[in-house]
């Protein structure tokens, strides 16, 4: 509203020095106005026009970037029937009075200016237009030496974005150079003409100056007229600057956590410190309270977030909490911060249903990690420290801790001939509460020289480098006896890529195309040493200080690495041929593409859990594809098969029909039980009735979602487990939204213990949410805090090369 009085005032203004003046160019223009008036009526195409002189701005949104912001220094075009001026005494306009300064627009039936006294009128159907808000008053009076001014029954209405109210009477007051404005009677909704759904109305709303809130005194919160809560004070945010208060509050229902409302409260600090307090009462469990505090620094930016419930009354504990501080931040352009630590009171804190911004049900663990980082041209250095907070009954981790690592990589570029240098060397502490497994001080230097070569169509990079690993063990009470307590291992390595590319002009189904073919071969030669003495993820169940089976897709057949990490480096000695073809449509947008590849072995590899089977002279063949048409069909497809053993190993598929607001997408995952007890410590239970068979991921799933109409729309999530054809996890979802508010119902189901042979224990949850639409800080409709804590929802896989 300020903005509505301060700019007819300034419009005033210009009315009263120009208007005597102006007088008898009103009077002329009047008529000429009368005969282009003439001639529109007879043009059909004008028809509105000449009947509503404002037709032309009434609802038209002017971004603020082609605002005039100098708009009060522009010349003022007055139009009226009649015009007549008394030096020194009034002039008074009469009859479709219409002022126009820039984007802005004033109108009324009679504007007049009373001398000495500087006094501007304007009665019947006063309209205001600026480009961001319209205006209808019965009546608008303004003191141009006070610049006090007061407009009567009032009715505004946004036109850049929802928003509209009605007042009795505004109020501007210049009080020592300081303007206050006061609206009586006044009410606000985002609701369109006629939409009765909801309102705030208040006694008298007040703003200081160019405070970015308002006050509002006696307010209440109406549906369809009928007041529902009432607050003697409430402060409301009118700019889009942060300011201090409460947010709008949130009311949800769940059949776990029963009856939810929460009140948050926002505390603007300075300009770079602000912190939400965030009370919620759950009449099922109890009060929990959440801070959330963020900052922006020279150091960096980041957050701290607090959480804590006193008792919770639907499990045996008290005093539950959650804490989380996540930091990163650039010091002197070299320097570099990253801090993510998390630590919740129980081990069950997200397993419960308990809302939390921390993490998630499916967590296991929690990071607890610190990294320094400095990096120049040449240097890469980082002093890390990683440990976690393990999700247990006995809160014993089996992770190792790294106190510390400080690892560091050199390079330098074009050392001649085309050559590159570079040398990652790291030093690292691992720890654990295990006993069965042991801890390590690890040295690693890796020398590596590269030989880059590339055109057009050919490239070929030549690698050669040594690993070097020493090792102080300690292998506590762990019984692995191979383990040695100082280790030296010394591993060359020789690798050789080349690729090819070659395209042509192709069409199908009368469509151009452009199809590439890109063959890829590479030699690797790992030697074989001997690394039993090592705590290694190969010779040891579940070994390994950060070492890990890569995943062997397409792309990982290229790499010179089967384990992540230094502490087993599988030997090879080996060729890897592959090749992918892709479709580019007119604009150069992959529609198509399908990657081949396969190792073939010089040196048979030793298998391990395979009943010592003959080792095979190939690898599984991996192919990976994936399919676009006209941005509404997609396939992504991924596949590891096993020609020896006509057996897949793993493979997934997604396919997704995408329509405007309709969504279908299937997958399914397959992991085979050979694949898992040979690679990664299968984690299924043994099969009832067999003596060490287990299943392996044999997993289905389907999301969908689709307009019922214009106002309601249906999500849905579902998963089964195919080993044991039972359902994982399912959420299906409806929501209505109408032009100011939404509301949303959903039902979740999930199997407590997805990894038991036999699951039967299943948790479900109903979920009722309310909100309003168009208030700055409303937060949005989403997931209510009482569905589980996590769902597997939708997930958009194409977006890499889509």
């Amino acid at each position: 509203m300020s903005l509505t009085s301060h700019s007819l005032l300034a419009t005033m203004i210009g009315l009263a020095i120009y208007g005597p003046a102006m007088a008898e160019d009103a009077t002329s223009l009047h008529k000429d106005i009368n005969n282009k008036h003439a001639v529109a009526e007879d043009q059909s195409t004008n028809k509105a026009i000449a009947n509503d002189p404002l037709a032309m701005v009434r609802g038209v949104c002017i971004a603020p970037k082609d605002r005039k912001e100098d708009t009060n220094n522009l010349p003022i075009n007055i139009e009226a029937n009649s015009a007549k001026a008394k030096n020194k005494h009034q002039a008074v306009y009469t009859g479709d009075v219409i002022i126009k300064q820039g984007t802005r627009t004033i109108a009324a039936d009679k504007v007049t200016l009373q001398q000495p006294g500087n006094i501007v009128t304007a009665k019947g159907n006063v309209f205001y237009h600026d480009g961001g808000i319209e205006m209808e008053a019965k009546q608008l009076q303004s003191d141009l030496n006070t610049k006090d001014s007061q407009l009567d029954d009032a009715v505004y209405r946004m036109t850049c974005q929802a928003g509209r109210g009605e007042a009795e009477q505004i109020d501007k007051r210049n009080v020592d150079g300081t303007q206050f404005y006061k609206m009586k009677d006044g009410t606000y909704t985002t609701c369109p003409e006629g939409n009765k759904s909801w309102r705030f109305a208040a006694g008298s709303l007040e703003r200081d100056g160019e405070s970015p809130f308002a006050d509002l005194y006696n307010a209440r919160f109406e549906v369809l007229n009928v007041p529902v809560f009432y607050l003697p004070w409430l402060r409301i945010p009118v700019t889009k600057e942060r300011m201090t208060g409460f947010l709008y509050p949130t009311l949800t229902y769940g059949s776990r956590n029963g009856m939810e409302y929460e009140a948050p409260f926002y505390w603007n600090i300075a300009p770079n410190y602000d912190l939400t307090l965030t009370p919620k009462y759950m009449n099922h469990r109890g009060l929990q309270t959440t801070a959330k505090f963020r900052y922006l620094t020279d150091f960096g930016e980041g957050h701290l977030i607090g959480e804590y419930m006193g008792r919770d009354k639907k499990t045996d504990y008290d005093k539950r909490w959650g804490f989380q501080w996540k930091h990163s931040g650039i010091i002197d352009e070299n320097w570099l911060i990253n801090i993510d630590y998390s630590k919740v009171s129980d081990y069950k804190y997200f397993d419960s249903g308990l809302d939390s911004s921390i993490g998630e049900r499916e967590d296991n663990n929690l990071l607890q990690t610190a990294e320094v980082s400095y990096r120049n041209t040449n240097w890469d250095t980082m002093l890390m420290v990683r440990d976690f907070q393990p999700l247990t009954v006995d809160g014993q981790g089996t992770q190792y801790r790294l106190m510390p690592q400080l690892s560091s990589t050199y390079y330098r570029n074009n050392l001649g001939y085309g050559l590159d240098f570079k040398m990652p060397m790291s030093i690292s502490k691992f720890d654990n509460d295990a006993k069965n497994k042991p801890t390590a001080d690890r040295i690693t230097l890796e020398p590596t020289l590269t030989l880059p070569y590339a055109t057009p169509w050919w490239s070929v990079t030549t690698q050669a480098k040594v690993n070097y690993a020493h090792y102080n063990q300690d292998k506590k009470e762990s019984g692995l006896t191979d383990l040695k307590d100082n280790v030296d291992r010394v591993i060359p390595e020789f690798r050789v890529n080349s690729s090819l590319y070659f395209e042509r002009d192709t069409s199908i189904l009368g469509s151009h195309y452009t199809q590439s073919l890109e063959p890829q071969i590479q030699y690797l030669y790992i030697k074989d040493v001997d690394q039993k003495g090592i705590y290694n993820p190969f010779d040891y169940v579940g070994g390994g200080y950060d070492s890990t089976r890569l995943q062997q897709d397409y792309y990982g057949l290229f790499s010179d690495r089967t384990y992540s990490g230094n502490d087993y480096i599988a030997p090879a000695n080996q060729f890897t041929i592959g090749a992918s073809t892709r479709y580019f449509d007119e604009d150069f947008k992959e529609r198509f593409s399908l990657s081949v590849g396969q190792i073939f072995y010089i040196d048979k590899p030793v298998n391990k859990g395979t009943d010592n089977k003959e080792a095979k002279s190939y690898s599984a063949t991996a192919v990976e594809t994936e399919f676009n048409l006209d941005d509404n069909l997609f396939l992504k497809s991924s596949m590891q098969y096993d020609s020896s053993e006509n057996e897949i190993q793993q493979g997934s598929t997604t396919v997704e029909y995408r329509n405007g607001g309709i969504f279908i997408q299937p997958s399914y995952r397959y992991v085979s039980s050979d694949y898992l007890t040979k690679y990664v410590n299968n984690p299924n239970p043994i099969i009832p009735g067999t003596k060490d068979k287990r299943d392996g991921i044999s997993q289905l799933g389907l999301s969908v979602g689709f307009p019922v109409s214009d106002s309601i729309d249906v999500k849905a999530d579902y998963f089964q487990d195919m080993n044991v054809n039972k359902m994982l996890e399912s959420k299906v979802g409806f929501t209505y939204r109408s032009a100011c508010w939404m509301i949303g119902l959903s039902y979740n189901r999930y199997a407590k213990d997805p990894l038991s042979q036999d699951f039967t224990e299943y948790d479900s949850n109903v979920s009722f949410s309310f909100s309003l639409l168009g208030l700055q800080g409303m937060r949005p409709f989403g997931k209510s805090s009482d569905d589980g804590g996590n769902i597997l929802s939708y997930g958009d896989p194409f977006t890499l090369n889509n």
